[in-house]
């Protein structure tokens, strides 16, 4: 018997809506396979709770630069910290970055999914916001440039971008790395999810630093947690640590018995716990941030508008630091954001064999643009792709459909911020390490019997988490990657082709592989029309490789 969910599904896939996005069933000429519109729903509100933590931590990073505040300097020091007025002035632009976080979010991610038809969603990055902050700006403003000048560098850097991408460089650039290392930082980003799931900024605390070994086991309570968040004593004895890996184990069951939403059962199961204050796990202690957070919470449905930080920009390109600022955030955007994409539409199982590229890159990297743009206006760091995407596809996630729901939850989270930005660390860090999982699988396919292939492979996999980006791991890889082959080629050619490895045959062909699909099929269809040409098809066509991926998470995600 036909359940209610398995009727409107079908319903809704016959509608002009599911043939739009290509919903299973819907009768479009390429349909997602397994994409039901239950399902998609369900995978964008897992993806929107992966990744609703950015909503207090980007507001909390980018408060440190200290926004449009400002102080006499000579009278109360270089950071401000004991003038009364400027520490007001810092909780509503920490308001301000929370409703621009949420704004900005909500705007990018419905545009990637409407346009695109992609399942990857759009924020605020992690890692940019810091370097913009603490390096660019300054704690407090005490850097070389002004926090209203850096936003005008955010601002033209989407615009280069958005003209690289109607130009269709973006696309060409992506498909000129090798297929090695773009499998490669598939998994990568996967043991890079997991690592951050492992930590206790936005994870279980399980791992935290040393400064003897870098890394160690912590897992101890808040309390014995020093200014770097070290673990001083009491390893492996604080509650929220344990919490989070019961939350973990109780995925991996959940998974194992193929149950529907089992990623987003555990967050929200662990979150609830964590609410309740008198408890050893709370979220809220009774510190002052921990009053403040809890006296946050209460409010449960606030809206606060951007007051400070709306187009803020200061045109001053005449420093030479602002410069460096914007060439810093070119290159790891484009590395990170073209990495993350290219890795979650393999992990959906929609690369395309022949071109190596993806249905809608075009337009995703459109849509990535004008949202860096648009954010700045905003007044927030460049936005970029989420790796966190990877659990709303892992949850089933096929179309546009989940970024749209995300976006959407990030429009609620603008009247509701207090709940959504109050899932603990510990709740979303089990998701990320089961996703980063899953994303390891990527790394059967890696050409490891070359040399040549699978050390530079290796390089990537494991800088994207040691470097702790991922624009640094393909950096490493295409490095690598350039120097051994370009010695073997250069040694193949001299020689007359007698001194070749042994098993030089059993190289990916990568010039075979960039020249079979064409630089045509990276150029935006409307400009081949535009020159009366015939543009290149991508369909969403994986290899048996990636084929045989996807059916692997449609039985681990659900059995329909």
């Amino acid at each position: 018997m036909t359940s209610w969910i398995d009727r409107i599904n079908t319903r809704v896939a016959r509608t002009p809506f599911g043939r739009w996005f290509r919903l299973e069933g819907s009768g479009a000429k390429i349909e997602r396979a397994g994409s039901k519109f239950s399902i998609e729903l369900r995978a964008g509100l897992t993806t929107f709770i992966a990744m609703a933590y950015i909503i207090s931590t980007n507001a909390l990073i980018l408060t440190d630069s200290g926004g449009t505040c400002d102080c006499d300097r000579e009278k109360y020091g270089p950071t401000c910290d004991t003038d009364p007025a400027y520490s007001s002035c810092l909780q509503e632009i920490k308001l301000d970055m929370i409703t621009a976080t949420c704004a900005i979010s909500c705007m990018a991610c419905i545009l990637m999914g409407s346009l695109a038809n992609l399942p990857i969603a759009l924020a605020p990055g992690m890692g940019l916001n810091a370097y913009f902050a603490y390096t660019v700006v300054g704690y407090h403003g005490t850097g070389k440039v002004s926090y209203r000048n850096a936003l005008s560098a955010v601002c033209i850097e989407g615009l280069i971008f958005f003209v690289l991408s109607v130009v269709g460089l973006r696309q060409w650039f992506a498909r000129l790395i090798p297929l090695s290392l773009k499998t490669a930082t598939a998994s990568g980003i996967g043991i890079y999810l997991a690592f951050i799931g492992l930590q206790s900024s936005a994870g279980i605390g399980l791992i935290t630093g040393n400064s003897a070994t870098l890394v160690e086991l912590g897992g101890c309570p808040p309390g014995y947690r020093d200014e770097n968040n070290v673990c001083t004593a009491h390893h492996m004895e604080g509650g929220p640590t344990w919490l989070g890996v019961l939350g973990l184990m109780l995925i991996g069951t959940m998974l194992l018995y193929r149950l529907k939403g089992a990623i987003l059962i555990g967050i929200v199961i662990i979150a609830i716990i964590s609410w309740p204050r008198p408890t050893a796990v709370t979220y809220f202690p009774y510190t002052p941030s921990g009053d403040e957070a809890f006296n946050f919470f209460k409010k449960v449905v606030t809206f606060h508008p951007i007051k400070r930080t709306l187009a803020e920009f200061h045109w001053d390109l005449s420093s030479g630091d602002i410069w460096i600022a914007l060439i810093t955030f070119l290159y790891v955007d484009i590395l990170d954001c073209t990495g993350t994409m290219f890795s979650m539409a393999k992990f959906a199982g929609y690369m395309d064999d022949r071109t190596q590229d993806f249905e809608g890159s075009s337009m995703a990297f459109l849509v990535d643009s004008a949202s860096i743009t648009i954010g700045s206006a905003f007044g927030s760091s460049p936005v970029t792709a989420f790796i966190e995407s990877g659990a709303g596809i892992a949850e089933g996630g096929r179309t546009g459909i989940t970024t749209i729901v995300t976006g959407i939850m990030f429009f609620i989270a603008l009247f509701f911020a207090p709940i959504f930005a109050s899932f603990p660390p510990w709740a979303t860090g089990p998701a990320l390490i089961t996703v980063g999982s899953m994303m390891m699988t990527n790394v059967l396919q890696i050409n490891w019997k070359y040399i040549g292939d699978g050390l530079p492979a290796f390089i990537t996999i494991i800088m994207i988490p040691f470097g702790y980006s991922i624009g640094y791991g393909l950096i490493s890889g295409i490095g690598s990657f350039i120097f051994i082959n370009s010695a073997v080629f250069v040694i193949y050619k001299l020689s007359g082709g007698r001194i070749a490895p042994p098993n030089y045959d059993e190289r990916d062909d990568w010039v075979g592989f960039i020249t079979r699909g064409g630089f045509k099929s990276n150029i935006p269809p409307w400009i081949m029309r535009l020159f009366g040409k015939k543009p290149e098809s991508v369909v969403s066509s994986p290899t048996p490789s990636v084929n045989e991926n996807v059916e692997e998470l449609k039985e681990i995600s659900y059995e329909r």
